[in-house]
């Protein structure tokens, strides 16, 4: 098979023309580039030709056009698209356009199983934020997970740590996770078909860089050292959509627009509407309420998903009706966790705690522990006192950590089934009057 692709890319201040050519002999790819955001629309043309010059070609060579579709700079996206839709028009070749944050993953050097989250900078505190899980499909390797989105910096971190336990539990990925979990190897998930958990995403993209500060990924989560697009990338990511046969007639070809609009108008100022548009929120903050009798029953749905032996409803309601100390974290308007605390003479015993597997490691056990602490010196107590299984080892981790300490055991507190019982750890964080809560 002969072909001969021309990849454009100028979605950032890189400008970059690939060729990639292939023969019974294998392929090769050859690149230009240039760094300058203002001068694409002289050089993209001539370094277009001098490739084709290199290579002993001609444009009537030419089997496709590709250009890297965007997002990304304006004006850049319609040098890229322009250029492609002329070759294509005048050449009688079809055109391929390629997701600018695709040609990012790309480059990552991805294994199958891993999922890429590719954040490029936007300007204005913002990012474009695409999602990307590699499977084992030579001919099509890339599923999207979340397809380009203008979202605010500080919102990415928190929006992608909920979703990447939504995206576990989805198909086509949680086919690809079984897969994987029978034996194929680490990547998207670890463990057996029944405890599908996501694995540490790979970041690439320049946004991470930029806006570092509001971007503060997890420190497992592993970086990529792809920051933009290029267009090798597009190149080989074009090839695999022309032999899919996704090559479109070129006056169909356009630019990936994500943002709608970078100002007001002069009537929208005059309305108070200062600085520029901004991207709409697409994650809120948890907010602390009090438990009440409407909650009760996802609070017990919620607890039913945690543990093998809950409390029930009732028990919750019970709780509520004794006068015990309750609240729930309720975000985008959906219990995500919640904290029951019976107030003793001499302490705080902290009874229940849980918040939703899907918002695991997002700070949200903390908020309610914080609570607690809170809740307690408000009432001159010394102390929050609690009880978790040995077994539970994440949990009595994550206690420790806030500062609470192994105090003794109570021996047989949990059933486990089957007529056995476990021992609970008794835990207890102590404070002093001029001490903080933390």
């Amino acid at each position: 098979m002969d072909l001969n692709l021309l990849a454009l890319e100028t979605s950032s201040s890189r400008c970059g023309v690939a060729l990639l050519r292939e023969t019974d002999a294998g392929s090769t790819v050859c690149v230009l580039e240039h760094e300058g955001a203002q001068e694409h629309a002289e050089r993209l043309l001539p370094m277009a030709g001098e490739l084709l010059a290199r290579a002993g070609l001609a444009p009537t060579d030419l089997h496709a056009v590709a250009f890297g579709q965007g997002p990304g700079g304006f004006t850049g996206l319609r040098i890229a698209c322009g250029v492609a839709q002329g070759m294509g028009l005048a050449l009688g070749v079809p055109v391929v356009s390629v997701v600018s944050h695709l040609a990012v993953a790309h480059e990552t050097g991805a294994e199958p199983g891993d999922v890429v989250l590719v954040a490029l900078d936007a300007r204005m505190n913002e990012v474009y934020l695409a999602a990307y899980a590699l499977g084992r499909d030579a001919d099509n390797p890339w599923v999207t997970l979340q397809a380009p989105m203008l979202i605010a910096a500080a919102e990415v971190v928190p929006w992608a740590a909920h979703h990447l336990s939504i995206w576990s539990a989805s198909e086509p990925v949680r086919g690809l996770a079984i897969g994987l979990a029978n034996g194929v190897g680490d990547g998207l998930v670890r463990g057996d078909a029944s405890s599908l958990t996501v694995a540490t995403p790979v970041l690439a993209g320049d946004a991470w860089d930029v806006y570092a500060a509001e971007m503060a990924a997890p420190s497992d989560w592993r970086r990529s050292a792809a920051t933009r697009p290029q267009a090798r990338d597009v190149a080989y990511l074009a090839r695999q959509a022309w032999l899919r046969g996704e090559g479109a007639a070129p006056e169909l070809a356009a630019p990936l627009y994500v943002r709608d609009k970078v100002a007001f108008t002069t009537a929208e100022r005059d309305r108070g509407l200062g600085g520029n548009p901004k991207a709409a929120p697409t994650w809120s903050a948890p907010v602390l309420e009090p438990m009440a009798q409407a909650d009760l029953d996802e609070v017990a749905d919620l607890e039913a998903n945690l543990q093998a032996f809950p409390w029930t409803r009732g028990n919750f309601a019970d709780a509520l009706a004794s006068g015990y100390e309750a609240c729930v974290l309720r975000q985008a308007g959906k219990v995500v966790g919640f904290c029951l605390v019976m107030l003793a003479p001499d302490v705080a015993h902290l009874l229940v705690i849980g918040v939703s597997r899907a918002h695991h490691r997002q700070g949200m056990g903390s908020m309610l522990l914080d609570w607690c602490v809170k809740l307690a010196r408000a009432q001159d107590l010394p102390a929050v006192m609690l009880e978790v299984r040995p077994s539970n080892q994440p949990a009595v981790g994550f206690y420790e950590k806030r500062g609470f300490q192994r105090i003794g055991v109570r021996r047989g507190y949990y059933p486990t089934g089957q007529g056995q019982r476990e021992d609970a750890l008794v835990m207890q964080k102590i404070w002093v009057d001029e001490e903080e809560p933390s």
